[in-house]
């Protein structure tokens, strides 16, 4: 009788413990979840104070600004899911009218206008440059190149949406989408490579 009831003691132990264990569990994901839902929201938040901030140049009706810069932050800060998930939050908040657009400018007539090919080129982007992180590496001619390719997909949709605007070839789009831009967003991509990184870690020692 003894061992019987030193089996059942044994057997309610084996219990208790694993329902504790996935209790934890459980609060850890919820936890997890929570910061991750969290971070995309702070991440949102700075897409949309930046994006808006932006200097018209002669040569082109697309405008320079800081989104391409403040998107590559955030794969490198919150991954390629949720990097895409915090993107579509911040072009759905821009399409519903709210000015986060550049020129604080909001609704679907920007989607329509000269610079929707690079809204749209920003779908593409962001999860091309993440899965290449992914795959290459950590070093910082990788996720150097990562980026490039992910702009190169970006202007490319860019400049086919300015051709079909302004009624240009090919060439001519590249002229007025892609040649005046590569300067700054070469050094976006460099110092996004550089502090991407950096940020990273900060945030890793604060968990």
């Amino acid at each position: 009788m003894k061992g019987v009831s030193f089996k059942k003691k044994e057997k309610l132990s084996d219990r208790t413990g694993g329902v504790t264990i996935m209790q934890t569990a459980t609060k850890k994901e919820t936890v997890l979840g929570i910061r991750q839902m969290a971070m995309i929201g702070v991440m949102t938040a700075v897409t949309c104070i930046a994006a808006p901030f932006s200097i018209p140049i002669p040569v082109s009706p697309v405008p320079l600004s800081l989104t391409t810069f403040i998107l590559y932050l955030s794969v490198y800060i919150l991954g390629t899911r949720n990097a895409f998930i915090s993107y579509v939050i911040y072009l759905l908040l821009g399409l519903v009218g709210l000015p986060v657009f550049s020129g604080f400018s909001g609704g679907f007539a920007k989607l329509a206008g000269p610079t929707g090919g690079y809204l749209i080129g920003f779908l593409f982007m962001i999860p091309l440059t993440g899965i290449l992180f992914e795959k290459t590496g950590k070093s910082f001619w990788k996720q150097f190149g990562a980026m490039v390719l992910g702009t190169l997909v970006c202007y490319l949709f860019g400049t086919v949406w300015l051709c079909l605007q302004l009624n240009l070839d090919f060439i001519g789009g590249l002229g007025v989408g892609v040649i005046p831009y590569l300067p700054g967003d070469t050094a976006k991509i460099i110092l996004a490579a550089l502090i991407g990184p950096v940020i990273v870690k900060a945030l890793k020692r604060a968990e």
